[in-house]
């Protein structure tokens, strides 16, 4: 399994950086990745993926775990990262 992991610092509520991350999730969703909330944190499931998003007072973190399923396919953790980032960096500082 590889994992992914990206940090986005933020200064804004809990409550806007989730609505600031709808993008983001949007995108997921193309691939068949859901988020699940609780509160902060929502749980990322989808085929051959899982992981997680936490939204804290200062940061967006999110991890993702790539299973066989999605090696198999050709996801690349590399150029997974590199979309999320600039997704959620993006999101808070505006487009590159």
């Amino acid at each position: 399994m590889s994992d992914v992991f990206v940090e986005q610092k933020h200064n804004v509520s809990i409550e806007e950086a989730k609505a600031k991350i709808a993008d983001f999730e949007s995108m997921m969703s193309k691939y068949g990745v859901k988020a699940e909330w609780k509160g902060a944190s929502a749980a990322l499931k989808g085929t051959g993926v899982s992981g997680g998003i936490d939204v804290t007072p200062t940061a967006v973190k999110v991890t993702v775990k790539l299973g066989l399923m999605a090696k198999a396919i050709g996801v690349d953790s590399v150029k997974l990262k590199g979309s999320i980032e600039k997704r959620l960096k993006a999101a808070f500082e505006g487009p590159a």
